[in-house]
C-alpha cells in the first residue's frame, strides 16, 4: 500500500464536492429538478473518481461543473452550490499546499 502523501492529499480536502455537486451537476444538466437516478449517476461519477482517479481527473470534473454553472440556466440555486464548493475546495487546497510546503521546508511534521 502507498503511503499517503502530498501526491494524494487532495482525497483528504472535503466530503462536500462529492456529496452536493452531483444533485447540483444533474439539476444543471437537465435544467429542472433531476430524477434520482440522474443525481446516482453523477455520485457514482464523483465516488469513481474520488476512490479509483487522480487529482487531475478530480480538477477536471469540478471544472466540468464550473462549466455548467456559467453555462447554463440556474435551477434552484445549484450555480451557488458549485460555485461555493468549488471556491471552498480550492481554498482548502491553497491551505494544504502551504502546510505541504512548510512541513518541507521545516523538515519534516512537528
Amino acid at each position: 500500500m502507498r503511503p499517503f502523501g502530498a501526491r494524494h492529499a487532495w482525497l483528504s480536502i472535503t466530503p462536500e464536492p462529492e456529496q452536493e455537486l452531483p444533485r447540483a451537476i444533474a439539476a444543471l444538466r437537465v435544467g429542472g429538478p433531476p430524477s434520482d437516478e440522474l443525481v446516482e449517476r453523477e455520485r457514482v461519477r464523483a465516488e469513481r473518481i474520488v476512490l479509483h482517479g487522480t487529482r487531475r481527473a478530480w480538477l477536471a470534473y469540478l471544472r466540468e461543473a464550473e462549466r455548467l454553472a456559467r453555462e447554463r440556466e440556474d435551477v434552484n440555486g445549484a450555480r451557488a452550490v458549485i460555485e461555493d464548493v468549488i471556491e471552498n475546495h480550492h481554498n482548502l487546497a491553497l491551505g494544504l499546499a502551504r502546510r505541504t510546503r512548510a512541513t518541507r521546508h521545516n523538515g519534516g511534521p512537528r
